[in-house]
């Protein structure tokens, strides 16, 4: 390769690195220019700031019984007062924030990537894996939600892990028939055909060109997601 193509090359690659910075910077100024997203972000991220320093904002130890301090109200031992049991409630919630988020988006994690490359796979494929991964689908959708994840329960056992898991196996089905859907928009288009044309290979048509065009709607389900796996 001549010193010319070379220098060519890296003034192209320099031109797509700041045409992206670019469209990162347009993307979280018009983001944050709305006051109500600017707030819910700095809430989010406060809660996560909670869950990560759990262990030295906790003023007790959220498991702690103590039977003569049970049902008393809010005070200054007690900012939120204590249960039945008489364990603090403000360490209780600080603890329970934790697990909620790591159960929370662990488990949309796990239906977004499964049931996103599923959807993918029989948006693009079509034919007899379409109909495979549909007819699946469909059956496990007509299963009531909670009697599904207790028999994965029964299966995979207790546990956080374990719980993540199943509830992100049980919400499979949407990310399915949503990227499923994207896939059937998408696929027939100029620039999938002249992929295809060039010779690139099916996976990366899909996770390159596909994928990309139609995550949008993924993003906007998987915040959904995380509050009702909650």
């Amino acid at each position: 390769m001549s010193e010319a193509t070379q220098t060519e090359k890296k003034q192209a690659q320099k031109e797509r690195k700041a045409y992206r910075a670019k469209k990162r910077k347009l993307f979280f100024k018009t983001l944050f220019s709305r006051k109500i997203v600017l707030v819910s972000a700095i809430v989010v991220l406060l809660i996560i700031l909670i869950a990560i320093f759990a262990d030295f904002l906790m003023p007790y130890n959220p498991n702690q019984i103590s039977i003569p301090e049970r049902n008393q109200g809010m005070s200054a031992a007690h900012w939120r007062g204590t249960d039945e049991y008489g364990r603090d409630l403000f360490s209780r919630v600080i603890a329970g924030s934790r697990v909620s988020l790591i159960v929370g988006l662990l488990a949309v994690i796990i239906a977004c990537v499964i049931g996103t490359t599923l959807g993918m796979i029989a948006g693009y494929f079509g034919g007899v894996v379409d109909d495979i991964i549909n007819r699946t689908s469909e059956a496990v959708r007509v299963i009531p939600q909670i009697v599904f994840a207790i028999a994965l329960c029964a299966v995979f056992g207790g546990g956080i892990l374990n719980l993540a898991i199943v509830l992100g196996i049980s919400n499979t089905t949407v990310y399915i028939r949503m990227m499923r859907s994207q896939v059937l928009s998408i696929k027939e288009r100029d620039y999938i055909m002249a992929g295809k044309l060039q010779g690139n290979s099916n996976f990366r048509l899909m996770f390159h060109h596909i994928l990309p065009n139609s995550i949008s709607p993924i993003i906007v389900t998987m915040t959904q997601q995380v509050g009702n796996t909650i």
